[in-house]
């Protein structure tokens, strides 16, 4: 990797490296003194004092192992020449735009809300809060971890380890050239907006944890580039690097048009989508859905009138062709008892966890069993529990669907987010 290159003898190069991006940012936290600054998260003056105290951590930890001895490319040592040499470039274009340290005076349009300065730092403020996510992903409490990282969706964290090994970060032209195996991208303009919407950091690398957020944001993954093609690039509704207060000043225009609406990637809940829209009664509300593709949320919010017009426009995309309709596999088991085996793998039971279960019935069953159920009471709410767990079970259980008839049940692998 070509920032990987810089001549940093081990480990005293590293830890003169780090001990000055710390030395930065305490000169840049100075220049951040003024309240005006202040505005809905990211702060730039809250998340200053919080990188330079992780860095602080990296640096004792590192320098307290002796550097471990070698390590393979894309790993540690790869990851923080690549992330020192982004902190610095971005720390000079926030210094750029704020007063000299010592002087209060500064150009009234950086304060003005809407202001292209204004805008500027913004952006900016997101895209540190977006390096200290990451670095704090990578290196908790400054431990390195980016080798044992595991992305949030199955798919995605095989494809990671198959093709890039337990590297965590590589540069972009590499990732794109592996993506491109199993989703194909186009070259020219539609490269260049993938690469701007999974370089979270803007480092011209991808880490193994922007590939996380990336395709937390735009799961499924067997669909992974056409969602994001119908949500991002071709979406009037979808806005990148916008903080809380700038949705709201968005969509100040459209509050005498009720569902009007756009989306942002979060950020302080990284990995989640924030959607704002205007209510019937005119005002600006914000929410973030959970457990569901954003499409899905889109398509929910729009059969109830609150998803209509994105950025107030009148064309509101069609995204039901991003349903997945392939059945979900089936599971004949043996009806439940009171053994103390678990009636999936016979394993015993050593706890006990309240778990809840939805009947359905499988569409061919449909007619056949749609009598019984309209006139079983007990069934109307269509929730019972089951409350026995198996103590090894895995940290993500499945979500366990029952339906009644015939003794099927239904297994849906369901990440949680």
């Amino acid at each position: 990797m070509a920032a990987a290159a810089a001549p940093w003898g081990w480990p005293s190069g590293e830890a003169r490296a780090l001990g000055r991006a710390v030395r930065r940012l305490q000169r840049l936290e100075e220049q951040c003194g003024d309240p005006r600054l202040d505005s809905s998260p990211p702060s730039l003056r809250d998340l200053l004092p919080r990188i330079v105290q992780l860095l602080r951590q990296v640096a004792h930890t590192r320098r307290a192992a002796g550097g471990g001895g070698p390590e393979g490319p894309g790993g540690a040592r790869d990851f923080l020449v690549v992330h020192l040499h982004n902190l610095e470039a971005k720390s000079r274009q926030v210094a750029a735009l704020l007063p000299p340290r010592g002087e209060r005076t500064a150009n009234d349009e950086l304060f003005r809300e809407g202001s292209r300065l204004r805008r500027q730092l913004a952006k900016l403020a997101l895209i540190f809060s977006y390096m200290h996510a990451e670095l704090g992903a990578l290196f908790p409490k400054g431990e390195y971890c980016g080798h044992t990282y595991q992305p949030t969706k199955a798919q995605a964290h095989a494809f990671w380890r198959e093709h890039c090994g337990a590297r965590c970060v590589l540069p972009w032209a590499e990732f794109e050239s592996l993506l491109c195996t199993c989703h194909p991208v186009e070259s020219g303009s539609t490269a260049l907006a993938l690469r701007s919407t999974i370089n979270l950091t803007c480092s011209g690398h991808v880490s193994i944890f922007e590939f996380d957020i990336f395709t937390r944001l735009f799961q499924p993954w067997p669909t992974l580039l056409r969602n994001w093609q119908l949500l991002a690039v071709n979406h009037p509704g979808y806005m990148a690097f916008l903080t809380y207060d700038e949705v709201q000043e968005r969509l100040q225009t459209c509050r005498d048009k009720p569902g009007s609406y756009i989306f942002r990637p979060s950020c302080t809940r990284l990995g989640q989508w924030a959607i704002g829209y205007v209510s019937s009664d005119g005002s600006i509300l914000q929410t973030i859905p959970l457990n569901k593709p954003l499409f899905q949320a889109l398509l929910d919010g729009q059969k109830e009138g609150f998803y209509l017009y994105p950025d107030g426009k009148n064309y509101n995309p069609d995204l039901t062709e991003l349903y997945q309709t392939k059945p979900h596999p089936y599971i004949r088991v043996s009806e439940h008892s009171d053994s103390q085996t678990c009636p999936f793998c016979r394993r015993e039971i050593k706890g006990q966890e309240a778990v809840s279960i939805q009947f359905q019935v499988r569409p061919a069953e449909a007619r056949a069993t749609a009598e019984h159920l309209r006139d079983s009471s007990d069934q109307e709410d269509g929730e019972e529990e089951l409350r026995q767990v198996v103590s090894s079970a895995p940290p993500q259980p499945p979500q366990l669907s029952v339906f009644p008839a015939k003794g099927w049940l239904k297994v849906v692998s369901q990440a949680l987010v």
